[in-house]
């Protein structure tokens, strides 16, 4: 018999992976966290309502975490009404993309409680969400995540064991780092190009197809060139929310990480001017109109 699912945080990834847990076969219950749109369509397809995460736990074996970050993992896990506050040995997964020192000292706290928690941050998008076919980073004891295994793959197509607790999240930082790297660089050398005559249209007829290129590259110049809003759903001021847990893990680690910080200070500069609702390719379009260029092509008159 399959183990029973609670599930908070119902977003642009955390409902498509709901999704597939009920279609799955997974008793499913949920928990509204902000808004109620997934949970209502989720409810009438047969899942359950919990009113609160501590009556959440009631109804389930295991929990699914899929917020933004540390602070609202902390809040559901130990506020008054919290996950932890039912008293009940219970499995959590983060599928957050969390702090990976919060994370850790999290553990050892609910560890006492007979309460195991384990990383799972992701990888990709809400498309590859819905199809099952997201990317999967799991920190934790080994028993755990064989547990937890079975869960994970209903929404994902690759699971890999990063190590320890906490080594999850550790692994999504530097793969958010990565790719938030490509952002500022890509933003950065187009607007070079654009203040040098170059367009975006010959900028890619160079880089496409080269060893240059990757799918990060074309879903990023699918916003650039096609104006597809949403060839990247993942908002800028989460990505300086990252980079600012990077920086944390960079000087907890006595590491220098001045790219890490120059590509923060992209982020930042693009939050600060009131862009942070963006997706991050439009990161491109920000560091451009700072600069007096625009990457739009302006129709002739």
């Amino acid at each position: 018999m399959k183990e029973r699912i609670g599930f908070i945080g119902l977003g642009s990834m955390g409902a498509g992976m709901a999704d597939n847990l009920l279609r799955k076969g997974w008793p499913l219950t949920v928990c509204v966290h902000r808004s109620r749109t997934a949970a209502d369509r989720l409810i009438e397809a047969g899942a359950t309502e919990a009113t609160s995460p501590r009556q959440l736990v009631a109804a389930c074996d295991i929990v699914i975490l899929c917020v933004t970050g540390s602070r609202e993992v902390e809040m559901l896990v130990k506020g008054p009404d919290g996950l932890a506050a039912a008293g009940t040995p219970l499995l959590i997964i983060d599928c957050s993309t969390s702090n990976p020192s919060s994370t850790t000292a999290l553990a050892a706290e609910l560890a006492a409680l007979g309460v195991t928690l384990i990383d799972a941050p992701l990888a990709r998008t809400p498309k590859e969400a819905a199809e099952g076919k997201l990317d999967v980073m799991v920190g934790g004891p080994a028993d755990a995540v064989t547990r937890a295994r079975p869960v994970l793959e209903a929404f994902a197509a690759r699971v890999v064991h990063t190590g320890p607790t906490g080594s999850g999240h550790t692994m999504k930082l530097l793969n958010n780092f990565v790719s938030m790297g490509y952002s500022a660089i890509y933003s950065e050398a187009l607007t070079l190009g654009a203040k040098a005559g170059l367009t975006p249209q010959v900028f890619n007829s160079v880089i496409s197809g080269s060893r240059m290129d990757c799918g990060f590259y074309q879903a990023f110049f699918d916003f650039v060139l096609n104006r597809n809003e949403n060839a990247q759903r993942f908002a800028i001021a989460n990505a300086l929310k990252d980079m600012t847990y990077l920086a944390s893990f960079a000087q907890a680690a006595g590491i220098a990480n001045p790219i890490g910080a120059a590509v923060r200070n992209g982020f930042a500069t693009a939050v600060t001017t009131g862009h942070g609702e963006k997706f991050v390719p439009a990161l491109s379009d920000i560091i451009a109109g700072l600069n007096g260029v625009s990457l739009v092509e302006t129709p002739a008159a």
